[in-house]
């Protein structure tokens, strides 16, 4: 896709997790908002994967790490055909296929269930080394938070991607500075985390600004040979709509309808 076809479709999923949080009356629209360019580009330029053909075992993977950032899953998801926008009606409902983390047992398109943070690089690694066994050429892409980047487990996965090579994996870290109870230095510092990534036997690309579709094709067409990719994205909690943007407490907060109106007039084409 073009990067004006893309921001057409940044648009709409943007318009969607207003949609889905604000009719549940709870879900997670901060972190959501935030990773939308990010896995926009990953689904639609990036990714071989067949809506008609979900459980292909020569298909891409991809992880969301940040499991909370389901609604902007599942609107990626139904905006490339995997699931029906009719779905949102149910999101975060009792035996809802949408639930507020993704369920890979229920959802097309969804590679691995997650929501305990700090697990999905791990699995995602699995994913790399496992295509790597058997030969295959399978892209996997792991989307991570930067609060939960404050996890060990994490580490541990990145120190296994990069001893075994994982060129066929792609990290991308949505790195808006906040997380449910402050901001990360207030909550645990990351430090230098490029430099870390780096130290790690990363090969890591920085975006200043992680909505900026032609900054984020250029770091996933970058070829890397030999070691695995990480793409640290720096982000707005919020991204799109003014009353939510760089407010931690829209973290894990839904729309009022009033603020659902204020909010989808502001995405309004």
């Amino acid at each position: 896709m073009t990067t004006t076809e893309l921001t057409k479709v940044c648009r709409q999923v943007r318009r969607d997790i207003i949609t889905m949080t604000a009719n549940a009356g709870s879900g997670h629209p901060g972190g959501s908002l935030s990773a939308v360019e990010l896995m926009t580009s990953v689904f639609f330029n990036h990714m071989r994967v067949d809506p008609a053909d979900p459980h292909n075992p020569n298909r891409d993977r991809f992880v969301l790490s940040k499991g909370h950032a389901a609604p902007c899953y599942y609107a990626v998801l139904a905006a490339k055909g995997f699931i029906s926008r009719d779905e949102y009606a149910n999101f975060r409902q009792l035996h809802s296929i949408l639930q507020g983390h993704p369920d890979a047992k229920k959802v097309p398109g969804v590679d691995a269930s997650t929501g305990s943070l700090g697990q999905g690089v791990s699995i995602a690694v699995g994913m790399a080394l496992g295509a790597k066994h058997q030969g295959k050429d399978v892209k996997v892409f792991a989307l991570a938070g930067d609060g939960e980047s404050q996890e060990g487990q994490i580490w541990e996965a990145y120190m296994a991607a990069a001893h075994y090579k994982l060129d066929n994996l792609t990290v991308i870290v949505d790195n808006n500075g906040l997380q449910i109870d402050g901001t990360n230095d207030q909550v645990m510092s990351l430090g230098d985390l490029p430099a870390k990534l780096r130290a790690f036997g990363f090969e890591v690309f920085e975006l200043p600004d992680g909505h900026d579709l032609d900054a984020i094709e250029s770091a996933l067409s970058a070829p890397v040979v030999g070691k695995p990719k990480c793409i640290i994205a720096h982000t707005v909690k919020g991204k799109g709509v003014s009353f939510m943007e760089n407010q931690v407490g829209w973290h894990g907060k839904a729309p009022n309808a009033e603020q659902r109106e204020q909010a989808l007039k502001e995405l309004e084409d």
